[in-house]
């Protein structure tokens, strides 16, 4: 199939004329990551293309699904990519140290690692990992503002991020719930945003626990720091205002002159490199200042020029008092063991289903495990916190239209170079102009709307959207963990109160009694106080029928449950009779034996019938050969049940 030529571009990204290489089957380069995060099955027999080792390689190596078919048409655009996210990377990962308690290199030096080991493990061609604000500030609550900490965090978490993904425990992320998710980042967008506050008025020995912070920032307001606070608020400005420049951009259209396209490109790379440029502008003016021998800003200072030297993480820490062992230091991470790793799967795993969905490809949630804990490990040897993917930088990469995963190898090779050759030159950057970075990037993850949206579709789950975002103000392992506690109550109250409807059917001949979903042993009772508060007060007594076309499944405490309110309603000369059983829900009931089990294979014929015989035999089975195969069976009830 042949390429053809036309003018793209993403949502709101820059213009691009470019080949469209196809790929077997007639896909776009930009839909390449279709083929690369999902291999087809493999064929049985002799019809594989290629031999066992082959395919388990490109299974586990997603890097090997989309190399053989690199084109120079897709270098282009994932160098543009690149060199785009790398801009914005770069200033971020500065600012995102501040936010985890550590010296600012330490945030260089995550943020490279991550981009190469992605390349060849990752299955979304748009995803970048790094720093981010959400794990710097799960950082600075377990890693005491410690590097050997920090460091053995992520060595840690990477661990269990890679045994989750061999182990395919990647389930165990759905039974986080939107809400909860959304309180922990709304919380989160409020703490990190007030906890640079003190950077953009110029205010030292602040306290970093969240009240604390707002008592001393409002009660120390008067010592600000004009420059500090003039720059910061520029700072912030600027960055609003390419942003909102940038979220109106309109699409390119393909007859646009030159000029204007040119033109569009210029704007399109301002507002997307307007961190870098921001910083950039900030440090020249403290640069200006400090050359005239005066200096209004607080500056960032020195940060260790070369790159981070290759090594295992510290397994213990020398501090004045002695020498603290791994086992303690374990202990005092404590629940930011799990906290960590799971929210940064969370986080990653959503953003790449996110993109996966706009970009038309899909990805392999196991996979990505195994990707994020390769990089947490590997990053843990040269001085890494713990990193996940960047929802920021993400749509950067998206926007720019990057084609495969390579993009991150441009975006790790600009941060190494800048690791090599300018950390002199960050000693001017202005604290105010990073933490402008900061906000401007975590003000969006406030979501106000999501409270009015849940008091439409369902009020409940403002509960633990609002236990979790108040109990984060305190402390972030309690809102979570608080939410997630929450959020599990309510799913069990659901499964142990279902929905019952109890109707009557045949002119009041007979009691109808549908559950609407599956039963399990906590809905036993409330089952039974549904049917008997209905057939032992209706006058005359009538039939009783259970309409199970929901039931998907039952377990053994359901089963004798029923075999006690079978007896119950028999003493009372009633009768209950069972329709529209699924096969594995029947063969459960008739292995059990229950004495005067009735079934019918639809609710039409139950009725016609009008139900079962009181303590009668079994009526019009949906097959003879069940009902003489469940006589035979020994039952699997107590005895005290079977009469």
């Amino acid at each position: 199939m042949g390429q053809s030529r036309r003018l793209r571009s993403g949502p709101g990204g820059a213009p691009r004329l470019g080949t469209g290489p196809e790929r077997a089957g007639g896909g776009r380069a930009g839909d390449s990551g279709a083929a690369m995060a999902a291999p087809g099955p493999r064929q049985r027999g002799g019809g594989c293309p290629c031999p066992w080792p082959w395919a388990a390689a490109r299974r586990r190596l997603p890097v090997l699904r989309w190399l053989p078919r690199y084109s120079p048409a897709w270098l282009r655009l994932d160098l543009v990519a690149g060199l785009s996210v790398g801009l914005t990377a770069v200033p971020q990962a500065l600012a995102y140290a501040e936010v985890a308690g550590l010296p600012p290199q330490y945030g260089l030096y995550s943020a490279f690692m991550g981009c190469f080991v992605y390349c060849f493990l990752g299955t979304a061609k748009d995803v970048t990992l790094g720093p981010t604000a959400i794990m710097s500030l799960l950082v600075s609550s377990y890693a005491f503002h410690e590097p050997v900490y920090a460091i053995l965090l992520a060595f840690l978490s990477g661990c269990i991020q890679l045994a989750m993904g061999l182990l395919h425990l990647g389930f165990l992320l759905d039974f986080i719930s939107c809400p909860v998710i959304k309180g922990f980042t709304s919380a989160a967008s409020i703490t990190i945003s007030f906890n640079q506050i003190k950077n953009i008025l110029g205010l030292r020995g602040i306290p970093r626990q969240f009240f604390l912070q707002v008592f001393e920032t409002l009660r120390r307001i008067g010592e600000t720091r004009a420059g500090d606070a003039v720059l910061g608020l520029a700072c912030l400005a600027v960055l609003g205002g390419l942003r909102a420049m940038k979220s109106r951009l309109p699409r390119a259209a393909p007859v646009e002159p030159l000029p204007v396209r040119v033109s569009y490109l210029l704007v399109w790379t301002t507002t997307t490199a307007r961190n870098a440029l921001v910083v950039l502008f900030a440090g020249l003016v403290a640069y200006s200042f400090q050359v005239m021998g005066s200096q209004p800003f607080t500056l960032t200072g020195s940060i260790p020029r070369g790159l981070p030297a290759f090594r295992l993480p510290r397994f213990s820490m020398a501090t004045p008092n002695g020498t603290i062992p791994f086992r303690s230091m374990v202990e005092d991470m404590g629940v930011g063991l799990a906290v960590v790793p799971l929210m940064g799967l969370l986080e990653t795993i959503a953003i790449a289903k996110a993109f996966a969905s706009q970009n038309d490809y899909r990805i392999d949630p196991n996979q990505e495990l195994l990707a994020m804990g390769f990089a947490n490990i590997l990053g843990s040897f040269i001085s890494s916190y713990p990193i996940t993917g960047s929802f920021g930088r993400t749509a950067v990469n998206a926007q720019s239209g990057v084609c495969t995963p390579a993009g991150g190898l441009i975006t790790g090779a600009l941060v190494l170079l800048s690791l090599a050759y300018l950390t002199s030159l960050f000693y001017y950057i202005p604290r105010a102009a990073l933490a402008a970075v900061i906000i401007s990037a975590v003000v969006p993850m406030f979501d106000a709307g999501i409270f009015r949206t849940l008091w439409r579709v369902n009020r409940l789950d403002l509960v633990p959207l609002c236990v979790t975002f108040l109990l984060c103000f305190w402390e972030i392992q309690y809102g979570i963990m608080g939410g997630m506690l929450v959020s599990g109550i309510l799913l069990l109250y659901s499964i142990a109160r279902p929905p019952i409807k109890v109707s009557e059917v045949s002119d009041g001949d007979v009691l109808l009694v549908q559950p609407w979903s599956s039963l399990h042993f906590p809905a036993v009772e409330c089952l039974r106080d549904a049917v008997c508060s209905h057939a032992l007060t209706a006058s005359p007594p009538c039939s009783i029928i259970l309409d199970c076309c929901h039931i998907s499944s039952i377990d053994y405490t359901v089963v004798a449950g029923l075999a006690e309110l079978l007896q119950e309603l028999r003493k009372h000369g009633l009768s209950l009779a069972f329709c529209s059983l699924q096969d594995p829900v029947l063969q459960v009931l008739l292995a059990a034996h229950l004495e005067g089990f009735q079934h019918f294979p639809s609710r039409e014929e139950a009725e016609r019938c009008g139900g079962a015989e009181p303590g009668g035999s079994r009526a019009a089975p949906s097959t003879s050969a069940s009902t003489s195969a469940s006589t035979s069976q020994r039952s699997l009830l107590p005895a005290g049940l079977i009469q």
